[in-house]
Parts: C-alpha cells; structure tokens; sequence
C-alpha cells in the first residue's frame, strides 16, 4: 500500500500545518505548534461531525507541561525584571550599576526561557503518517539541529538572541568606556539582539499562520506571538532611542529608551502569563 494522500502547507521550505486522508474516508490534521505545545493531532473520521484529538502518550503530555510552564515563568520574571531595570532608570535612582544588576538578572530569565523553548521543539512528539494517525516520542535530546523546521528556527534564533542580549548586559557593567566603545559593546549587541527577536517573532508568525497573513483573535497562539512581537518592536525603538551621540556623549532620547524597555519588557511577561494557559 502507498502512503495516503496528504497536503502540506506553510512557507517556502517550512511545512507548517499537514493534512492526510485516513482509511475511513476522514482527514488527520498536524499543526506544528499544536502538537508541540499540546502534544495533539487532530482527526476528523467522515462519519463524525466533530473533530477529536489523539494525544501523545503521556511521557510526552508530562514533559510538554513541565517545558512550557517552565518557559512561561521564565519570561514573565524576565520581562518583570526589564520592566524594573527601566523603571528604576527612568523613575528611581538612575544608577547605572543597579539598573545593569537588575536588567542582568531578568536575562538570565530570558535565556532560561529561550533555551527551554528549544528544548520543547526538539523534544516534541513527531507525527506517523498512516492508520489513524498518531504522534510518537523519541528519546530525550539537549541539542537537535533541525533548520528545515520553522519551530525549530525561531526558537533558536530566539535563543541566540538572549545570549547576544547577556553579551551587551555583561558590557553594561564596565565603566570609564569611550563613546565608541558604549556604541560598540553595549549599543551594536543590544540592536543585533532586538533584530533576532523580530526575526523569532516573524517565524512564528509563519507557523501559526502557515505562511500567509492572518488575524486569529479566537486563538490563543496567535495572541502570544503578537503580544511578543510588539514587546520586540519596542524593544527595537528602546535600542534606537539609546543609541550615544559622539558629538554631545547623550543618547538620542533616553526617555524612549527608558518607556519603550518597560513597555516592552511588560508584553513578554504578558505572553508568558497566557502561555500558561497554552498548555496540554
């Protein structure tokens, strides 16, 4: 027998969504973030009117819950961090080394967050085309590489964008720095970082709309990414505003930078609270 007649969607060479014909005449459907996050493939028999989701075993379903319950904290205290840090540089006592000490601690949350979104790509449950469907899991693994899969790609650039973050946070606390070197060090890695959020942001909009523009107020995925993705625009318009005039030694408008960083701090720890419930 030949492999059942299936349908791919998604973008360029990212398959994002997967739909295939069972024996009984009905449909197997497999998201990409559905079945990461909640570990579950959805099957329409033809004689049922109401779809029904097979789950991953339950190794699976207990290892999704704990990785993404673990993600979502970590960005919510992150992003609580960041928001402090800023408000402290706008509103408190501006010292720089307390604001570098508070900004540093919310990203090592950040990164926490973002390595363990990674983990929970490479170790979601893959799908089996054939017979009604069904989702299996493999064997543990700290590290994949997986570039060909739109999950994997934004999560890791994601990832890389919190370790080029921790680059500029470290360099935050050096002191007697030219104007060059505040640009270099500190400014050039927190711009680089704030480009591969947005790069992380597009991605998953790529695989939750599987490729095309969407608006899905009723889906509580799509909130996440775009709550996520405007903390990333913010964050963008922060590192703007911050960046150190070599004529006057001022950045070009530290209020932005400050409102921005808070604002924009405060959406990622609002994606982290309804990640939560994003659960299987």
């Amino acid at each position: 027998m030949g492999q059942p007649e299936q349908r791919a969607e998604g973008a360029g060479p990212f398959t994002t969504r997967l739909t295939w014909h069972l024996p009984d005449g009905g449909t197997a459907v497999w998201e990409s973030r559905l079945a990461r996050r909640r570990g579950v493939l959805a099957v329409r028999p033809r004689s049922a009117a109401a779809t029904r989701h097979i789950r991953a075993d339950a190794v699976s379903i207990t290892r999704l819950r704990r990785l993404n319950a673990i993600a979502s904290i970590a960005f919510v205290f992150g992003g609580a961090l960041f928001a402090a840090g800023a408000a402290v540089a706008q509103l408190g006592s501006g010292d720089a080394t307390e604001c570098a000490s508070i900004y540093f601690a919310g990203g090592l949350f950040f990164t926490t967050g973002g390595y363990v979104s990674l983990l929970q790509v490479i170790n979601a449950p893959r799908h089996v085309i054939g017979g009604e469907g069904r989702l299996v899991t493999r064997h543990w693994r700290w590290w994949r590489y997986e570039p060909t899969r739109v999950d994997w790609l934004s999560t890791f650039v994601l990832f890389a964008g919190t370790l080029v973050f921790a680059v500029d946070l470290l360099d935050s606390f050096l002191q007697g720095l030219t104007v060059q070197q505040v640009n270099r060090l500190i400014w050039a890695p927190d711009v680089i970082g704030c480009i591969l959020f947005l790069l992380s942001g597009h991605l998953a909009f790529v695989e939750i709309c599987h490729g095309r523009l969407c608006v899905r107020p009723h889906n509580l995925g799509w909130w996440i990414v775009t709550v996520n993705q405007l903390g990333s625009v913010l964050f963008m318009v922060s590192a703007l505003a911050a960046y150190t005039r070599p004529a006057t030694g001022s950045l070009v408008n530290s209020d932005i930078a400050n409102w921005a960083t808070l604002t924009g701090a405060l959406c990622f720890s609002l994606a982290g609270i309804l990640q939560l419930g994003e659960h299987s």
